[in-house]
């Protein structure tokens, strides 16, 4: 089962980076229930193998691109987010104290907390897109143009997912024209 779990991890996010487009240095939010993909409810069931399946299948398509992961923490934790030191000092964002464990911010935050070189925790990003696995509302930490993202995996597990980019705001009204 976490061959699979990783597999569609890994073809989800594949395809939402093919359609997003994110530059190198970019920052990609991952929200993740462990628990609903193993058929739990959320908050109630979470899974430490399945949230690693989930970080194995994910993190290296953005390492590879030079895109920084960021990973939510739960709602014990305010969604409080996860990211290595250098991309939390390269966006400006201000550390808090927390470090999160299973059962206080999310098995996948605690994976990616063991994971990351040097992790630290914030309280606040602008992600230039993101999947959300379970629905565990990413969209606070997104960009503030949301486009919503299509993609053949349709659930992790048993995890209904959603995916997003952003793009940026269309200003100036009738007579304005956008480029790309």
């Amino acid at each position: 089962m976490m061959d699979m779990i990783r597999a569609q991890a890994a073809q989800a996010v594949e395809e939402l980076l093919e359609t997003a487009q994110i530059k190198r240095g970019g920052l990609f939010v991952v929200g993740c229930s462990s628990s609903e993909i193993v058929g739990g409810v959320i908050g109630k069931n979470g899974s430490l193998e399945a949230a690693q399946a989930v970080y194995d299948g994910i993190a290296p398509l953005l390492k590879d691109r030079g895109i920084w992961l960021a990973a939510q923490c739960c709602e014990h934790l305010n969604r409080a987010l996860i990211l290595e030191e250098e991309a939390a000092e390269r966006f400006g964002y201000e550390p808090v104290c927390v470090v999160p464990w299973e059962h206080g911010g999310g098995s996948f935050a605690t994976v990616s907390w063991r994971r990351f070189s040097r992790p630290v925790a914030v309280e606040h990003i602008r992600a230039d897109a993101g999947i959300d696995i379970g629905l565990t509302m990413i969209g606070m930490h997104l960009k503030e143009v949301a486009v919503p993202v299509r993609v053949s995996v349709k659930r992790i597990g048993e995890a209904p997912i959603v995916c997003a980019r952003t793009r940026a705001k269309l200003i100036g009204g009738e007579r304005a024209r956008y480029g790309e």
